[in-house]
């Protein structure tokens, strides 16, 4: 066991403190990931600032019709509540596809976005080559299994994927972060927060080491009535997708006004399909227009060895999550 300092922070000014006076110092929320790396040795910390006491726990309505997510509330408790539920449906479905009720239940919306990458090659420190975890090494997983790695995105440094669907959700909605560090707060869009890996794949967020997440403003949203949060993973009951998408439409009658489209499993960060949502605008809801954009989302993948099945699930889960909300018979 690596040791380490545990301190407690009872205000944002004093775990922002606590965390600039260590050179390797880490927030403690919910810990379900966090504790697992330590476990495996991937992070060693040598300070650990528990944050669980801070007041950012609430979920509110902020003046102009959106709704502010508290860094501190739980996943569950945000999946469930009754403004999440009425309306960011989309969030709330993505929230309760990931992972399992316990951990749910303990997992913040801040650490959520924090969660590193599942690759095996970066989880065992067995393995001496991962960018990620030590930089230079190489990526293992280029000439190794790469059957769940990324096909948007890539570079030659890393290939891993982002794990949550609460960030494909967040993406597609267009959300910001509000973090404070030391020189005040700020807000970061949800598009610039996660990293592509480029020659930097160690650096995951945009976030400063010396900074705290505050809370996630979702803007007001037209999407409510017609998204749909879809995953397709191995094991329906507990595992990562290896593809998600979160879909939403703006409808005018039955032309569609905009689109949101996001996908998960596919890319280093939750991935935008801009040019699929270009493709949809002032379009009538039908399969061979949602195949179209599908095509235009896939434009540029590029899969791998092991991974080149990827392409074509995401075309298909594309269409049948827009589908989905917009209401095809056929997806019903």
């Amino acid at each position: 066991m690596n040791p380490f300092e545990y301190r407690r922070a009872e205000e944002a000014d004093a775990a922002l403190e606590a965390i600039s006076g260590a050179g390797s110092a880490k927030f403690l929320a919910g810990g379900t990931n966090l504790i697992d790396l330590m476990k495996n040795g991937v992070e060693q910390p040598a300070r650990v600032v528990d944050i669980n006491h801070l007041p950012l726990g609430n979920i509110e309505e902020t003046a102009g019709g959106g709704l502010r997510l508290g860094a501190l509330a739980r996943n569950t408790d945000t999946a469930n509540h009754p403004l999440v539920r009425r309306k960011y449906p989309l969030l709330s479905q993505a929230i309760l596809s990931g992972a399992s009720p316990q951990l749910r239940n303990m997992a913040t919306n801040g650490g959520n976005l924090l969660q590193r990458t599942r690759c095996p090659y970066f989880m065992d420190t067995g393995f001496p080559q991962c960018n990620k975890r030590n930089p230079g090494s190489g990526c293992g997983a280029l000439e190794g299994f790469h059957r769940t790695h990324a096909i948007l995105g890539t570079s030659e440094a890393c290939i891993a994927t982002h794990p949550s669907d609460m960030c494909v959700a967040l993406a597609a909605l267009e959300a910001k972060v509000r973090v404070r560090g030391p020189r005040g707060e700020r807000i970061i869009p949800f598009s610039d927060f996660h990293r592509l890996p480029g020659s930097t794949p160690q650096i995951d967020t945009n976030l400063q080491p010396n900074e705290l997440i505050l809370s996630i403003d979702l803007p007001a949203s037209p999407y409510a009535a017609h998204s749909h949060y879809l995953k397709i993973r191995d094991r329906a009951s507990y595992d990562f997708a290896l593809v998600s998408v979160a879909a939403a439409l703006d409808l005018d009658g039955r032309t569609i006004r905009s689109a949101r489209i996001a996908l998960g499993g596919v890319a280093h960060k939750p991935w935008r399909a801009n040019e699929a949502e270009s493709a949809l605008a002032g379009r009538n809801p039908a399969t061979a227009v949602f195949e179209a954009a599908a095509s235009e989302a896939l434009a540029n993948a590029r899969p791998y060895r092991d991974n080149a099945f990827k392409v074509e699930m995401t075309k298909r889960a594309i269409v049948r999550a827009l589908s989905i909300a917009g209401g095809l018979e056929w997806a019903a």
